[in-house]
């Protein structure tokens, strides 16, 4: 009887065994028959969401979800798509309700919600926003102030502008700094204010705000397309004496209006003056040259440029290539569209004597071109 015991417990262990095996099984086929429904994520409902009232309801439910809240893609989407609906009662719901909570304490999330009200066209709710920053504990700096402002720019309003970039400042305590007269600099320029634009520069410089390479080549660029090339060859020398030395945009705005008059070999000897002050040109420089040169009708030296443009390691982008097709076929010149199509740059050897030169000696290189 003794040796019959292991048996017994063996036996049991095993009918045990078996039983769980089996309610184990029946519990995985039950579930798998009628599986739990996993919670879809609140961003690809909202990505996948076209009607605007149950987004905007979708959106609202979700005002707490910080992967939603702090996703800029979503915010601007669905500020877009309400916008494309034109729910702008559904837009301002929603954006007023993100400012009453923790995250409007931060001026980089109420610059958002200024930025957003701008993409939609909300001026008059973009501006509020600003002006009413204090009432939900957030502190204004210079960044909301040119946030408001860019989305000001937008009314093409003269008038609104100008109070809002003079009084505004005084009123909160704001510091403007460069990129506040940048943006009114571009502003008045497209609206073709310029002696206005100029003038607000040497205000500011008074105050202590010192123009930059941004806010000069901005300037430049609109003398000279209403063409007032004196007054854009005058702040070109300022901004030198002015140790502000011009950047690629500036020369490519300058050699753009040497093209534009036909100068094309001042254009040239632009181009070489900023090699000789190690300013890099580039393919929009090279493009402009062999234009210039096309314009007067000097096929040799168009060909001489674009030949340089190989031998200094550029590859001609499509523009350039479109300028010299376009003027060769004018020509009608078979043997000029095989050097361009088919051909390479003649290679040569160029001995150059390179050297760093001084601030003072790039400036007097400047002021003499």
């Amino acid at each position: 009887m003794l040796s019959l015991r292991p048996s017994r417990r063996l036996c049991h262990s095993a009918a045990a065994a078996a039983i769980s095996c089996v309610n184990s099984s029946a519990t995985v086929s039950s579930s798998v028959q009628n599986p739990k429904r996993i919670e879809e994520p609140a961003l690809i409902k909202l990505k996948s969401e076209r009607d605007p009232e149950k987004l905007f309801h979708l959106f609202k439910a979700n005002a707490h979800n910080r992967l939603v809240v702090e996703n800029r893609f979503a915010f601007e989407d669905t500020v877009s798509r309400l916008a494309g609906a034109g729910r702008f009662d559904y837009i301002e719901e929603l954006l007023e309700q993100q400012k009453a909570l923790p995250q409007g304490r931060r001026e980089g999330f109420i610059v958002r919600i200024i930025m957003l009200y701008g993409k939609a066209g909300m001026i008059k709710q973009s501006v509020d926003t600003f002006s009413n920053m204090h009432l939900f504990g957030c502190k204004r700096t210079v960044k909301s102030f040119n946030a408001t402002l860019q989305v000001l720019v937008q009314t093409r309003d003269l008038e609104a502008i100008q109070a809002f970039f003079l009084e505004m400042p005084s009123k909160f305590h704001v510091e403007l700094d460069v990129i506040s007269l940048n943006i009114v600099i571009k502003a008045l320029c497209e609206m073709c204010v310029l002696d206005r634009a100029y003038s607000i520069m040497v205000e500011m410089e008074r105050v202590g705000i010192r123009p930059d390479v941004v806010t000069y080549t901005t300037l430049i660029s609109a003398f000279y397309k209403s063409n007032r090339g004196e007054v854009g060859n005058g702040l070109w020398n300022l901004m030198v004496l002015k140790s502000c030395l011009p950047n690629l945009a500036t020369f490519n705005v300058r050699v753009q209006y040497l093209v534009n008059r036909h100068r094309a070999w001042e254009a040239n000897r632009l181009l070489k003056v900023m090699i000789k002050i190690r300013m890099k040109p580039d393919e929009v420089t090279y493009n402009l040259v062999i234009k210039g040169f096309f314009l007067i009708g000097d096929l040799k030296m168009a060909k001489r440029v674009y030949s340089a443009l190989h031998g200094n390691g550029y590859k001609p982008n499509m523009k350039i290539y479109q300028t010299m097709i376009h003027y060769l076929c004018r020509e009608d010149s078979r043997l000029s569209m095989k050097y361009v199509i088919m051909g390479r740059a003649p290679r040569r050897c160029w001995t150059l004597q390179l050297f760093e030169p001084e601030q003072s000696e790039e400036a007097t290189i400047l002021l003499q071109f």
